[in-house]
């Protein structure tokens, strides 16, 4: 990753919000030692200032990301994601024909920073987590990735009601549907089919939009990131393989 410089979709006095590349973490990272780039670094050399994340994505997602400009605008904007009062759209790709809509209540444990530490993390009960689903699209590709002789794929879009820890990888996991490009999560006969045939070698997971209350003049805050081109790229070139309708739900 070589970014220098990093595309700003808005900018106030208070807040600023950027469009993450994949592959680019947030900030400095202890289980990424060898990582000398990251967000937060690279918008505080690109602004002249020091600048506050309020949020999260993983390092293999793209898009949207939204930090303050001081700590007490940070605060307020914290206790807005803490109240759940924000509200956050991703699009992914995933294994299989996904249900047309649903709703994901599975608990998550903690995940530790370090390895020796997870046993500890896992001691721990598992915490609320909540992702509402939505299918757009669906495709069918003319090649195996196992019994099958076409291997069928969802475009759906993801609203988290909770922020934990890979929460959207974990629960398309959870319901057999994994996001293409997922390593950890993932299958690897459809990360390879991806690579292989559509030069995709990344998690196609995006974070698309944002709402909240702006936490200094209260109006309403719409946020918006297009999509990476990598991304895009491989959504285009999957055109020729849409559904009109499942063949199953």
């Amino acid at each position: 990753m070589h970014t220098t410089e990093l595309s700003i979709l808005y900018h106030d006095d208070y807040l600023v919000a950027i469009h993450k590349p994949a592959g680019l973490l947030v900030h400095k990272s202890p289980i990424d030692r060898h990582e000398t780039r990251y967000a937060m670094k690279i918008l505080r050399d690109q602004l002249g200032q020091w600048v506050y994340p309020v949020h999260r994505l993983d390092k293999p997602t793209s898009g949207l990301l939204l930090f303050a400009l001081n700590k007490e605008v940070a605060a307020l904007v914290a206790a807005q994601f803490e109240a759940r009062q924000v509200s956050k759209h991703y699009i992914a790709l995933v294994r299989g024909f996904a249900p047309a809509q649903g709703t994901i209540e599975h608990p998550l444990k903690e995940i530790a920073v370090f390895k020796h530490l997870q046993q500890e993390a896992e001691q721990k009960a598992a915490k609320e987590a909540i992702t509402h689903f939505e299918r757009d699209q669906c495709y069918e590709l003319p090649c195996s990735t196992g019994p099958f002789p076409t291997s069928r794929y969802s475009l759906v879009s993801l609203r988290p009601a909770t922020g934990r820890k890979h929460q959207l990888r974990r629960h398309m996991k959870h319901i057999s549907h994994p996001i293409v490009g997922d390593v950890k999560y993932g299958k690897g006969e459809h990360n390879r089919l991806f690579r292989d045939h559509f030069d995709s070698e990344r998690l196609l997971l995006a974070a698309c939009s944002m709402s909240l209350t702006h936490p200094v003049n209260a109006s309403p805050l719409e946020l918006t990131c297009p999509l990476e081109l990598s991304f895009e790229d491989t959504l285009t070139r999957l055109d020729e393989f849409r559904c009109p309708t499942p063949k199953q739900s």
